[in-house]
């Protein structure tokens, strides 16, 4: 079997259908320190203080587009598709004397908002079929909870880590993993410290190897974050952290037998958000490693990820 065809057996595994929804017992991780009724998890660490902090970092002005384009080459897992038709509108108007008639698209589009650059929500993945704060599948099923349409725009401090500079490569392999002892020392070297309601984000420099060479591979496999390196950095109290990479973690899993591990603990654990495909190569060539970060999910109501596009301000 392919890497691919693992991974997709992999994600089908990790999800069920709803016939096949069980109600199990509340483990003990299932409960959040922001109380029984919380659903925004780490959101809760972003702060006045720390958007006003956060401007204080622009010095230049300059903006970096950090989400790519979605559309039907965009490379996705196995079952996310994009279809997006142009419409001719109602909006078809003459002027009473028949001198100029206004006329318009509308759209309609077909697509997994998992596709390009995203926030994965809380309740994209949880464990025995519960999610973040112990709510059951039984529940968002039949409701809206745990969606991106609550929960607030992510205005904060951004760090990048440059993992290339700290391996001293163009970019990391495939499986390659870093986890708390590499990016602590990526950090220092970078002059990066890691604050509480940060947004930390890596550059691998697997999306300008692979995205556009070889889509497949770009999913199938990659370099990135290992469960030591996740649970180090939200134990420091983040809001989320991504990387240039389709699924933050490191894949091959580094455990053959565990899959997703760390959407696991930042998903369903901790409520840590997960930013996917986030394009670093523009912070990484100018060397920017802190910044103004701006993310403000669409409010669609019932998704359990978000095509986005966040900026960095420089």
């Amino acid at each position: 079997m392919g890497p691919m065809k693992r991974l997709a057996a992999a994600v089908a595994m990790s999800f069920c259908s709803e016939g096949a929804i069980a109600q199990v017992a509340e483990p003990d991780w299932a409960k959040s320190p922001y109380g029984e009724e919380d659903r925004l998890g780490a959101a809760n660490n972003l702060s006045p203080e720390g958007v006003v902090a956060a401007a204080g970092l622009v010095k230049t002005g300059k903006v970096y587009q950090l989400g790519v384009k979605t559309g039907p080459e965009t490379p996705a897992y196995p079952g996310r598709e994009y279809i997006v038709e142009r419409i001719p509108s109602a909006a078809d108007i003459t002027s009473s004397d028949g001198s100029e008639r206004v006329t318009a698209f509308d759209e309609k589009v077909t697509l997994s908002m998992g596709i390009g650059t995203q926030i994965d929500g809380l309740a994209h993945l949880g464990i025995d079929n519960r999610a973040y704060n112990g709510v059951p599948y039984t529940d968002l099923a039949h409701s809206h909870e745990l969606d991106l349409a609550g929960v607030p725009p992510f205005v904060t401090r951004g760090v990048m880590i440059d993992m290339t500079k700290h391996f001293g490569v163009d970019a990391l392999e495939a499986g390659q993993a870093f986890n708390e002892a590499e990016i602590r020392a990526a950090a220092d070297a970078q002059g990066v410290t890691i604050n509480k309601g940060d947004v930390v984000l890596f550059h691998t420099g697997w999306m300008g190897a692979k995205m556009e060479s070889d889509p497949g591979g770009f999913v199938a496999t990659q370099p990135g974050i290992g469960l030591g390196g996740a649970e180090y950095l939200i134990s420091l109290g983040v809001v989320a952290i991504g990387a240039d990479t389709a699924a933050l973690e490191v894949i091959p899993f580094e455990d053959p037998a565990r899959a997703f591990v760390v959407h696991q603990a930042m998903l369903a654990k901790t409520g840590t958000y997960i930013l996917e495909t986030i394009d670093t190569r523009g912070l990484a060539a100018d060397g920017l490693n802190e910044f103004m970060f701006v993310a403000a999910p669409p409010r669609f109501e019932g998704t359990v990820q978000i095509v986005v596009n966040p900026v960095a301000i420089g």
